[in-house]
């Protein structure tokens, strides 16, 4: 493994670097196959560690040594195993799709080859932080998987918005980068070292509540990568950049690498159990959060964007309760189906020149036959349907937290699963079904080319069948590949299998699920009277504005923060320019006028000199005669 492990994430980044410095004025063909090629590689080569790992081989490989300093000792080295080989796979497979569908939805765009270096760039950043075996180089990776983001989401810069949302997301995610710093030194600080095996090894040697604050700095890096309340606020503004990153960022890589790290460090959370129970609760507060401001947006990539903000925060509750299996099978399920809908979201934009606003959308069905087939099956996914991936994800984490007797957290997460039920259902019978709502005059609606079907029919089988790697419940072979990793957890207490207690969890998911697609389809599709939504919208005005402005979050964190910010800046701007260059400029003008004056006296004439002279004698014998 150690002769090939390195290539994974350096293909990546060799394509950057040829697109990047060479790629301007080359064909759009021979950018795309270089920068597809060696994400290609890399997931073939990603398939060959998957099955070495699964034959027992592991990896903690120093590869260079990049800081030694005293007993500071970091390198660059490859961690792997079972938990970084299915992240390989998650991210490569999905970015190799997204790169294929982006031949077809980026032709002809002017930053064509700047859009094909900055998209392998992401999945190298990406593939590094997964393979790290340091807490410093995951750092290192983690904020240049930002700076990825920041690129990509403001791609388009000449739009104003654009910028604005990449400045957004940037600026959010320090918040949480700055804490997950201060865990990273807090982390060296405790154990001296920030090699994952011997933090790991030693965590039982430091007390409860300095790994309780280590852990809680760490996961703070998590919420705002992951979009967490209250870092949430950043997602749904990147929609402004183009569909394909909006699925790679929402399905393989940035969201993800929070989930990754608090389960790749489970065995310092599983000794703090208090911020185990704060990722719990914030993850279920997430997933509520984003499911029901998903039911009233109307932008077809928003309401994708809140469905990740939820779904991320299923993956969170499920590592709170300590099911980390179950927290990481729903990533890997929700990678295939979430890449699907924004892909399926890009192609409606696609064919509607760029139209997102759903309300001006429908009957795209009989114009856009395999767009509604594929989005319709990432959509039942979502929803929970049996027996599509997300149903046996989502179910067993539910499912752990009811035989786990934290019933409210069921509850509650069963909510969620019915408002995303609803607002799935809700985005396709708005953009495929009914009549038209557009001038037909003057958009053409159409089928993608097949360069971008392509990856969706991929994509939409992946989503069918990538849930039986978790059958039966708890008992499946993701189950029996993580086990190794996740020893620590809670995961080995459930006997798993079909139950009674499982079936019967199992029949009220569905059902939920089948509810919410149900009300969703006779509010929108069928127009039950009874269900109008202008009425019900009227009759509970203040729960469409608390839900339509977003909980109001972007409002308060204005009140608090920016403006606040935006006045501090400004003060201290004034102290620096009227009170610390004040002073230092008036010092300047002092000598300047001084020298003015000095050099009057400059005149060239002896009489003049000897005269000044006389005075100045005169002023020290006069000076000498008072000091008496």
């Amino acid at each position: 493994m150690e002769s090939y492990i390195w290539l994974i994430p350096l293909l990546p980044l060799a394509a950057f670097g040829f697109n990047f410095f060479f790629g301007k004025g080359r064909s759009e063909p021979l950018i795309t196959i270089i920068a597809a090629g060696s994400v290609a590689l890399s997931f073939l080569l990603s398939i060959l560690v998957f099955l070495q790992v699964g034959s027992g081989t592991h990896l903690d490989w120093n590869l260079y040594t990049w800081i030694d300093s005293g007993n500071f000792d970091i390198s660059i080295g490859f961690y792997v195993d079972e938990l970084a080989a299915i992240m390989l796979l998650v991210v490569t497979g999905v970015s190799l799709l997204v790169h294929i569908y982006s031949r077809g939805y980026m032709h002809g765009d002017p930053g064509y080859y700047r859009f094909f270096a900055y998209l392998p760039l992401f999945t190298f950043s990406m593939l590094m932080l997964v393979l790290a075996n340091n807490f410093l180089q995951l750092y290192f990776f983690w904020e240049a998987v930002g700076l990825c983001s920041y690129l990509l989401i403001g791609f388009w810069y000449e739009r104003p918005s654009a910028s604005f949302a990449a400045l957004k997301a940037f600026l959010v995610n320090r918040v949480g980068d700055f804490g997950f710093g201060l865990g990273v030194i807090f982390t060296f600080v405790t154990f001296g070292t920030l090699s994952y095996a011997s933090v790991f090894e030693r965590a039982d040697t430091a007390s409860t509540s300095v790994l309780t604050a280590i852990t809680l700095l760490l996961f703070m890096g998590a919420m705002g990568k992951s979009a967490q309340w209250p870092l949430h606020v950043w997602l749904p503004d990147a929609m402004e950049g183009p569909t394909p990153v909006s699925a790679l960022i929402h399905a393989a890589t940035m969201v993800t690498a929070g989930v990754y790290m608090v389960a790749r460090a489970n065995p310092l959370f599983e000794a703090a159990q208090g911020t185990l129970t704060i990722v719990a609760v914030v993850g279920l507060v997430t997933a509520l959060l984003g499911a029901t401001i998903g039911i009233v947006q109307n932008d077809i990539k928003r309401v994708m964007a809140y469905s990740t903000i939820s779904q991320l925060g299923y993956m969170f509750f499920a590592l709170g309760i300590g099911a980390y299996v179950s927290a990481i099978f729903h990533l890997f399920t929700h990678a295939f189906f979430k890449a699907l809908l924004f892909l399926g979201a890009g192609s409606v934009m696609h064919a509607m020149n760029g139209e997102t606003d759903m309300q001006k959308m429908g009957g795209l069905r009989s114009y856009m036959p395999h767009t509604f087939a594929t989005l319709t099956i990432g959509g039942l996914a979502l929803a929970g349907v049996p027996p599509l991936a997300g149903f046996w994800s989502k179910d067993e984490i539910l499912g752990t937290a009811f035989i786990d007797h934290k019933y409210w957290i069921y509850a509650l997460g069963t909510l969620a699963s019915f408002f995303t039920a609803f607002y799935i259902t809700r985005l396709i019978a708005l953009t495929f079904l009914g009549s038209p709502r557009f001038d037909e005059h003057e958009i053409h609606p159409h089928e993608s080319p097949s360069v971008m079907t392509i990856p969706l029919w991929v994509l939409a089988a992946l989503s069918v069948v990538a849930g039986f790697v978790g059958v039966p419940p708890e008992n499946g072979f993701i189950h029996s590949f993580l086990s190794g990793v996740f020893e620590h957890g809670e995961e080995a207490a459930h006997a798993g299998g079909f139950s009674a207690e499982v079936l019967v969890l199992m029949a009220v998911a569905t059902l939920v699920a089948i509810a919410g697609i149900l009300l969703a389809l006779g509010v929108y599709y069928w127009q039950i009277p009874s269900l109008n939504p202008k009425v019900w919208g009227e009759r509970l005005s203040f729960v469409y504005r608390l839900l339509w402005n977003k909980y109001y979050f972007d409002d308060l964190y204005d009140v608090w923060f920016v403006r606040s910010t935006k006045a501090l800046g400004n003060a201290l701007w004034f102290v620096d320019s009227e009170g610390v260059d004040g002073a230092v400029n008036g010092v300047a003008k002092g000598v300047s006028t001084s020298s003015t004056l000095l050099r009057k006296i400059q005149t060239g004439f002896v009489g003049n000199y000897a005269l000044m002279i006389c005075i100045g004698m005169v002023l020290v014998v006069a000076y000498l005669f008072f000091q008496r």
